[in-house]
């Protein structure tokens, strides 16, 4: 084959930095390497075994993954044309750590290592050269590599760790709260406790794996942008929908185990307070919760800002791995707030049954049965409203992107010089148009949470506001859980595309990826953080309004 066109490339190369054209052609010349075409996917290198030859990529990108205990595949590195893999490895019996993937059909050069290190009689300086490049780039790579892989765990295993070590203090902490405060008898509480503290922690595990770009799912999300847009939004829908098994057998659990343990099968008022001090074990954990979820933004602004100041791209490239771990952060923390507002809501609807005990009604727990007419059309109420409201909000945050497009196009037309940067954007007028569209476009989702409890009740009764919050709280939950690992996973994918799988950072699968991440903002950042607030404030407006219900609903 002739490597004539790949000469500029090769010079280029860590290995044959600096050669020229005649030097390529004496060392090609006593070499007689071995090219090789791949498809994609195809193996190059497999771990576990050796190989003698050092890869250069001609065309085409690859990368190297590296499969941890826990069954997750982490990218090590990606690599473009001029890529050098194999190096370290070839001049060792040792077998290779990683698997070197083409992530798109691509074109290898391999060089013998021993060709390499034992040069022929002529001894040409082009062969000096070479070895002393071969020094380098393993010292280079060997630092990088360091780096790359220590800040990989750090920020794969430091969520874990904290929200772990903080789970654990909690576990300690309240065992002998409750035992000092309620006494020895009450030990059952302290069970409830525990179980809500697991099954935060167990949230946030589901929740991580299925929006880190690390496992499989959003791995596998990122190849559906191959074949466009449409495949990637199904593809993260589905992964949305399917996320949401384990967190709902994991609060189910979690219910059952409290509501007992706290002695519910002896007293139900007992069982709900087993059950509402689950939700504040869940929520003991707030403070590393927070400062995960806080991470995120964080990390996607310092991103920004390196882009915008026009930095490195190696800067870019860390603020970019920053914030695909604060997607997930931010995932995480959504799920801890979900996960006790279904808990809450729960012992809130116990409130509101005392509540209407107490302003005058005869109710007992029988008369909230599926069976009634009232609590089964509030129940479908409810489970209706967290669709609505998650449409009202998705619509406004549309509206508002649709006025700042405008508004940029009319810049655009207007201000003479700013398409070729010769003069200054109105950067005010966008702010002002997302500041008042924030407020102006809440009015109405507000509205909704507050008016409907209100609205139900005067129309169906208490027993339909049951079960409206009823069906509200296991709608809303699982919608939320739904929105905010799509959202979250799409959000992923895209970074891991970026990285330089798939063709990387203007490619078409790319340009699939920003579909789906344009579409999953609203779903993790507006709406799915929206619906748990509705959850606890349609409880909250229903105790409040208990009183007028029972006295002046339509239905008795």
């Amino acid at each position: 084959m002739d490597l004539h066109p790949y000469y500029p490339l090769l010079a280029r190369t860590p290995l044959l930095r600096g050669m020229r054209p005649d030097e390529l052609d004496t060392l090609l010349d006593c070499f007689a390497p071995r090219v090789r075409r791949y498809a994609r996917d195809e193996i190059l290198l497999l771990a576990g075994y050796e190989t003698r030859e050092v890869g250069i990529l001609l065309e085409g990108s690859i990368t190297a993954v590296k499969s941890t205990p826990d069954g997750a595949s982490v990218a090590i590195t990606h690599m473009r044309p001029g890529g050098l893999f194999g190096d370290v490895l070839s001049g060792s019996s040792q077998k290779s750590p990683v698997t070197v993937m083409a992530t798109t059909s691509c074109l290898a050069l391999y060089l013998p290592y021993q060709k390499i290190i034992r040069p022929c009689a002529k001894l040409h300086s082009a062969h000096l050269q070479l070895m002393q490049n071969l020094v380098l780039t393993i010292s280079d790579k060997y630092f990088a590599l360091d780096r790359r892989v220590e800040l990989l765990i750090c920020m794969l295993s430091a969520l874990r760790r904290g929200t772990n070590l903080s789970a654990l203090i909690i576990a300690v902490a309240a065992f002998f709260l409750v035992r000092g405060v309620l006494g020895a008898e009450y030990t059952g509480i302290y069970f409830a406790i525990l179980a809500g503290l697991v099954a935060g922690v167990l949230i946030g595990a589901s929740t991580e794996y299925f929006t880190s770009d690390t496992y499989k799912p959003t791995q596998g999300l990122a190849d559906t942008a191959l074949t466009g847009s449409a495949t990637i939004m199904i593809g993260g829908l589905g992964l949305g929908m399917l996320s949401t098994i384990l967190p709902i057998v994991i609060v189910a659990v979690c219910i059952l185990v409290a509501y007992y343990v706290s002695g519910g099968a002896a007293s139900t008022s007992m069982g709900l307070y087993g059950i509402a001090l689950a939700a504040v074990g869940m929520l003991a954990t707030l403070g590393i919760t927070l400062a995960t979820d806080a991470y995120g933004p964080v990390a996607d602004n310092a991103g920004g800002i390196a882009e915008m100041a026009g930095l490195e791209p190696e800067v870019r490239e860390r603020t970019d791995a920053l914030d695909s771990l604060g997607n997930t952060t931010a995932a995480t923390g959504k799920g801890f707030a979900i996960g006790s507002a279904a808990l809450t809501a729960l012992a809130l609807i116990a409130s509101y049954i005392e509540k209407v005990q107490e302003v005058g009604a005869a109710a007992t727990f029988n008369d909230f049965s599926v069976m009634t007419p009232v609590v089964l059309v509030g129940l479908f109420v409810g489970a209706c409203l967290p669709f609505v409201f998650a449409a009202l909000t998705m619509q406004s945050v549309g509206r508002a992107a649709q006025s700042v497009v405008v508004e940029v196009r009319r810049q655009f037309k207007e201000i003479v010089g700013l398409m070729d940067g010769k003069a200054d954007a109105d950067y005010a007028r966008c702010v002002d148009l997302c500041t008042k569209a924030s407020l102006h476009e809440m009015i109405l989702p507000t509205v909704v949470g507050i008016v409907t409890p209100i609205v139900v009740g005067m129309i169906l009764g208490y027993k339909g506001v049951v079960g409206m919050l009823a069906g509200a709280t296991v709608s809303g939950f699982l919608l939320a859980i739904f929105m905010a690992n799509s959202g979250g996973a799409w959000d992923n994918a895209k970074k891991y595309i970026e990285s330089g799988v798939h063709g990387g950072k203007g490619s078409d699968a790319h340009k699939a990826a920003v579909v789906g991440d344009t579409v999953g903002d609203p779903f993790k950042d507006t709406s799915g953080p929206a619906i748990n607030i509705l959850i606890k404030l349609l409880s909250m407006v229903s105790i409040v309004f208990a009183a007028l219900v029972v006295n002046f609903s339509i239905i008795k």
